[in-house]
């Protein structure tokens, strides 16, 4: 259970597009031709050169996310992950904060639903360094009893925070309406990861490290100023001889849900509501109607030309903040969403407009001129997107976990470029169905009682 991201707003200023899409295309023409994909020490490792001088930036994953743990203590794998920077069996976490600070280098350790997942940057003449910090805090965390009630301390606290948030309260609820029990995507109650956090020993984070850890379906991506044959050796060097690890079990469509359609989170003395609206969507990233319908999607709610934002906010005044999305279908079927967030005086009026707005684009479709433009400022951002080393990287990782060669970041312009408006449209009719979608709201609400 990771803390929210925050995501920026793409510019809408066509002649500056333009020119950056330009300059993008000319950068990274040719992707797949120049990436060096090998299996090394059992990792599968994606390395690829930029014009970028001296720096390095490596992502990299393994399947040891909260969907392992689920069935013991939901809280498990997120605190093993918690654990690997706090000190292995050779160096405690004063000594490897100093190995890095020292050479100015960065290394940081997630957990999700179902990856752990990493994410460094270094000069280039410290790559070896930082792959074998990396290869050490994989293999031989210390679980050392004193920080691990640190940690238990600092997630519980951090959890307790989140809980505060309107917008976590929101997504929180969303996650349990549209999915299931026993879909991946199904988020345990916070309430539920603070009592199993507390009750968490040693012996079951050990005894999980060593389940799920290991080289096995573990993926390591370095873009930059790389010497291939210095990577590799440093690679080879530092996860010589692990083993273990395990792949990402299958996981079925998911059925609906039987949870209420509509769902209140009473939170007293907020200053806004946030509301998410939605459904299951049905489709993983890999589905072959998923660009349509995300496509549809940009045009309702993403960015300043989308018709949420130039309705319901520019025009009417009516939300802080609006747009629409799919999301959490990179290894499962995902859903799809719009969120808000009102002032509660103007709640009824604000949601009751979101509602007329997609009824509006579901009955009557995109036109010609909002797909064009889509599709120039689809294909702007995707190619910005691969600009800095930390975007190649997490394009190169996430194109991976699609379940894609790497042919398809050459690909997806020419993909997004040959959608038709008639594709689009038929897309929303045959996955969405917005008189049935749920509707979460959390924060001060007037006259409501609780739901949780």
């Amino acid at each position: 259970m990771s803390p929210s991201c925050s995501r920026s707003l793409f510019p809408q200023s066509l002649g500056w597009l333009a020119w950056a899409v330009l300059t993008a295309t000319l950068t990274h023409a040719q992707i797949a031709r120049n990436v060096v994909r090998q299996k090394i020490a059992g990792v599968d490792v994606l390395a690829y050169k930029t014009g970028v001088e001296e720096v390095i930036t490596l992502r990299g994953s393994l399947p040891a996310g909260d969907i392992f743990s689920a069935q013991g203590n939901v809280a498990i794998a997120t605190l093993t992950g918690l654990m690997l920077d706090k000190g292995t069996t050779r160096h405690d976490k004063f000594a490897i904060a100093e190995k890095l600070e020292g050479v100015g280098a960065t290394l940081n350790f997630s957990v999700d639903m179902e990856m752990l997942e990493f994410q460094a940057k270094c000069l280039k003449k410290d790559i070896a360094l930082v792959v074998g910090l990396l290869a050490e805090q994989l293999r031989s965390p210390a679980f050392s009893p004193e920080e691990f009630t640190k940690v238990q301390k600092q997630f519980v606290g951090g959890l307790r925070r989140q809980m505060e948030s309107p917008d976590f309260r929101a997504a929180d609820a969303f996650s349990r309406a549209v999915y299931p029990p026993g879909h991946p995507n199904r988020q345990a109650a916070p309430t539920e990861f603070v009592t199993a956090t507390e009750r968490a020993s040693l012996a079951e984070l050990k005894a999980f490290h060593a389940k799920y850890y290991g080289p096995a379906h573990f993926t390591l991506v370095a873009v930059g100023d790389i010497d291939v044959a210095q990577l590799q050796e440093a690679i080879a060097h530092a996860f010589n001889g692990w083993t273990g690890g395990v792949a990402l079990p299958p996981v079925a469509r998911s059925r609906e849900s039987e949870a209420p359609r509509t769902q209140t989170v009473l939170m007293p003395d907020k200053a806004s509501v946030s509301v998410i609206l939605g459904q299951a969507s049905g489709l993983r990233h890999s589905d072959p109607d998923y660009l349509a319908i995300r496509m549809a999607t940009a045009i309702l709610g993403s960015g300043f030309s989308s018709r949420l934002v130039g309705q319901v906010r520019d025009t009417e005044g009516l939300t802080y903040g609006i747009g629409s999305r799919l999301g959490n279908d990179t290894f499962s079927d995902g859903d799809w969403r719009i969120g808000a967030t009102f002032s509660p005086d103007l709640l009824a009026r604000g949601l009751a407009s979101t509602k007329r707005q997609l009824e509006q684009w579901y009955q009557a479709g995109v036109t010609a001129q909002e797909v064009a433009q889509r599709k120039t400022n689809l294909i702007g951002e995707f190619k910005l997107g691969l600009a800095t080393t930390e975007g190649m990287a997490g394009a190169l990782l996430v194109t991976v976990h699609r379940g894609y060669d790497v042919t398809w970041l050459d690909n997806y312009p020419a993909k997004i470029n040959a959608l038709t408006v008639a594709e689009v449209n038929a897309a929303v009719k045959k996955y969405l169905r917005p008189e049935n979608m749920y509707v979460v709201q959390a924060g001060t609400i007037p006259e409501a009682g609780a739901q949780k």
